[in-house]
């Protein structure tokens, strides 16, 4: 499913759900026979005070697992670039090996990149472990230099700095798949969503829906609600919900990931 049909019918769900109640509220007065309030005086001075207290803390805890769950996907989209980036200095070092050491390092690095990009990102966005494949094309990588020697000042020259940007993308591989899973936790996802029905609740206490303004103020602040922990969810997983679209760093700097 679309994260944008998820999104859609999320705010859609919101407004419908506090209308529904509002005008089901309405009609229960009207069969009853009671009267609806039509001042602000009907409604605590207290009353008021503990629901914007209640909106502000929950405003602020929502703002802050936003952030959380931002810089959570910003950090693994550096490791992705990082890991990109070290094995493409890696084919660039080599042009100064032999034609043969070149063709069957670059050809194992291609190997490497086409599984990350079209075996671990569906796992990775799904939510599953990687498997040793990746781990064990990487060593590959690894070998190919390490069993080279070098023949010349030139190729001792690029010799480390090779071992070393295979090194980065070793680390950057094991952060990626450190940060695959999900970045907060059930009980955070508890509070926040507890929060938010406590939250679109206590505008019932205010005695909403003596005008269309205040009905159509209601469903978009359930809407806005909705939205935020959508953005929640999908940032909670740093390598997105579906596609490969965060492994764009592969795909920019090698065809075996296109």
């Amino acid at each position: 499913m679309s994260e944008w049909l998820v999104l859609a019918i999320a705010m859609a769900a919101a407004c419908a759900v506090v209308l529904a109640a509002t005008l089901l509220s309405h009609r229960r007065r009207e069969a009853r026979a009671l009267p609806i309030e039509d001042d602000r005086d009907s409604t605590p001075d207290v009353l008021e005070y503990m629901t914007m207290m209640v909106g502000v803390v929950y405003a602020i805890v929502l703002g802050l697992a936003i952030a959380g769950v931002w810089e959570a996907r910003s950090t693994a989209q550096d490791d992705v670039r990082r890991e990109a980036q070290a094995l493409y200095e890696v084919t660039q070092r080599a042009e100064v090996f032999p034609p043969d050491v070149q063709t069957e390092l670059r050809k194992d690095i291609d190997r490497y990149v086409s599984h990350v990009v079209h075996t671990e990102w569906p796992r990775m966005t799904a939510g599953e472990e990687l498997p040793d494949r990746g781990a064990q094309l990487l060593d590959t990588v690894r070998s190919d230099v390490a069993q080279h020697e070098p023949a010349n000042e030139l190729e001792a020259q690029a010799y480390q700095p090779m071992l070393d940007q295979i090194s980065i993308a070793d680390d950057a591989r094991n952060a990626r798949e450190q940060n695959a899973g999900a970045t907060l936790p059930g009980v955070v996802w508890f509070g926040l969503i507890i929060g938010a029905l406590v939250t679109v609740g206590l505008i019932f206490t205010m005695h909403i829906g003596r005008s269309g303004r205040e009905l159509l103020l209601a469903g978009l602040f359930s809407a806005l609600i909705a939205f935020l922990l959508f953005l929640v969810w999908d940032f909670d997983a740093p390598f997105g919900r579906s596609g490969s679209d965060s492994a764009d760093a592969f795909r920019q700097l090698f065809s075996a990931a296109r």
